[in-house]
């Protein structure tokens, strides 16, 4: 469908600041709104009268092929999830299987509202090819372990060339996709791994992505190690670059806090992975915002989370918050949202006819709450001004034909086991 402004009839839109409006509203190209007088020239005309108007939800960690790996060691922790389940199976991978995947997972994305996703997973070159064929927007990170991979098998060094290249020829779309170089983690990485990362993250501008002091095992270890927790032990060799995504940042001190708003890194809130695997620990919301750090919020992959539905990550978020500081005013649904949409230049039409956003309340006030809490069928997304949603169904990719595609991926696997 042809991009452009369009015009939604009788409708509700949540704006940046949570104010609800209602009328006859423009959804221009450039993800501004405004009134309409009704004679503007539009692209198309909606009918909104059953429609909530929102931003579209941004997903700050993910490994998107990782549905593949959905349901898979269920009841395990962390480390033994991943060295006895998830690590063994990827010893397999192809880039046909990433390519699947892939497009399952986008697929689950769009039709529930994310546009964006920083992801770090193998093969990052088929990654960003399926991206661009969905119209959605991504941070593509190649992934860089000391230990050979699939897409690696001789380790960080042929990660980093690779790497290199793609940040050299581009993306596909590179308006709407970047790729970036996600440095697994200080346990997988030597520190000449992570400063050679680091200096080509400079070099290039691209983004630098680490999954950070996730659990309390990694948090003793390095500090066992190098005499430091793992943020300091960061800093400490000058790896951050300006906007470092640091994904989890569940057992943080506040020094550790204040040397990532230093840095304006992205800490990556990942509540249902986190609780999901019993790291017994999650992101200290409150304090990180005291000291000034930026964050977002992430599903991580769906083989730790089951779900990549941001809409019930935010409620997760929203929920830990509240109960690990014994304070119902944390997170309330304005502050909710925006944490789970800060960023975002696209919008998404929710179903206000689904029962699950009954009553509205008096002026749509209680229309957010029961977004958040409850949840909502997604009608349209738009990004850029481009329709890839319509009325329930996705344009760019068929969920079906995905559906069929992550199922023979995963049979096909086992055959060759």
């Amino acid at each position: 469908m042809d991009s452009g402004t369009r015009r939604i009839t009788d409708t509700w839109l949540l704006d940046d600041s949570g104010e609800v409006h209602k009328g006859d509203l423009l959804l221009h190209q450039d993800g501004s709104f405004s009134p309409s007088k009704g004679d503007e020239d539009v692209v198309e005309i909606i009918d909104g009268s059953k429609r909530l108007v929102t931003r579209s939800l941004q997903n700050w960690h993910t490994h998107m092929a990782m549905v593949l790996n959905k349901s898979m060691g269920e009841g395990l922790p962390l480390m033994e999830w991943l060295e006895t389940s998830i690590f063994p199976v990827e010893k397999g991978l192809t880039e046909g299987f990433v390519e699947n995947g892939t497009r399952a997972a986008i697929a689950e994305m769009i039709a529930t509202g994310t546009t964006f996703a920083c992801d770090m997973y193998y093969h990052p070159e088929v990654v960003g090819g399926v991206v661009a064929e969905s119209g959605i927007r991504a941070k593509v990170c190649g992934p860089i372990t000391d230990f050979p991979t699939p897409s690696y098998p001789e380790g960080a060094g042929q990660a980093l060339k690779k790497i290199e290249s793609l940040l050299s020829e581009g993306s596909p779309v590179p308006s709407k996709i970047e790729y970036g170089i996600g440095t697994h983690s200080v346990y997988t990485c030597s520190e000449e791994t992570l400063l050679k990362a680091s200096e080509l993250s400079q070099k290039s501008g691209c983004t630098l992505s680490i999954h950070a002091s996730e659990t309390r095992g990694e948090v003793a270890d390095c500090h066992a190690k190098h005499g430091m927790y793992p943020i300091e032990y960061l800093d400490s060799i000058d790896y951050f670059t300006e906007g470092t995504v640091c994904a989890h940042c569940g057992w943080v001190t506040k020094k550790e806090m204040r040397i990532l708003a230093s840095h304006a890194s992205h800490a990556v809130h990942c509540p249902t992975s986190n609780q999901k695997l019993a790291c017994g620990g999650t992101m200290s919301y409150p304090a990180m915002v005291e000291a000034g750090v930026d964050v977002r919020l992430g599903t991580d992959g769906a083989a730790s989370n089951n779900s990549l539905d941001m809409r019930a990550e935010a409620k997760a978020a929203s929920l830990v918050q509240r109960h690990d500081h014994w304070d119902a005013r944390i997170l309330g649904p304005e502050e909710t949202w925006s944490l789970a949409t800060k960023g975002s230049e696209d919008w998404v039409t929710w179903d206000l006819s689904d029962i699950r956003m009954r009553p509205w309340g008096r002026g749509g006030r209680r229309l957010l709450p029961n977004l958040i809490y409850s949840g909502a069928r997604v009608l349209d997304v738009f990004v850029n001004g481009e329709a890839i949603r319509r009325d329930g169904v996705t344009l760019t990719l068929d969920e079906a034909e995905a559906s069929l595609a992550l199922e023979s991926s995963v049979e096909e696997y086992y055959r060759e086991l």
